[in-house]
């Protein structure tokens, strides 16, 4: 359990509700690090995203509320709640809020 953090244990919880929308802002609040595992919750205003980079694992992206535009090899994928979509390793991607957007991000190492 020690790498559990910023979230309450073994209570059900609604995670859109664990993070709060900030104007012009891109707010991000990790659950959970290790050296193989990455959970993190992520609030966009409308008109903010993370710029287009890579990683050294697999990503899953969870939309929890909004429209979010995820970039992967220059394609783009709209999600909307209750969405999902896999970023692979070292695959350039990017994420920009059509709309405020939630998401939850799981990323494998």
């Amino acid at each position: 359990m020690g790498n559990v953090k910023n979230i309450d244990i073994a209570k059900a919880l609604i995670l859109k509700q664990q993070i709060e929308y900030q104007t012009g802002q891109v707010v991000s609040k990790t659950l959970a690090q290790s050296s193989q595992l990455s959970i993190t919750l992520f609030s966009f205003d409308k008109g903010e995203g993370i710029s287009t980079h890579e990683s050294e694992g697999d990503a899953f992206v969870i939309c929890l509320d909004g429209i979010g535009e995820i970039t992967i090899d220059g394609k783009k994928y709209e999600l909307q709640e209750g969405e999902a979509i896999v970023m692979p390793a070292r695959h350039p991607h990017g994420v920009f809020a059509k709309e405020q957007f939630k998401m939850l991000l799981v990323v494998v190492f």
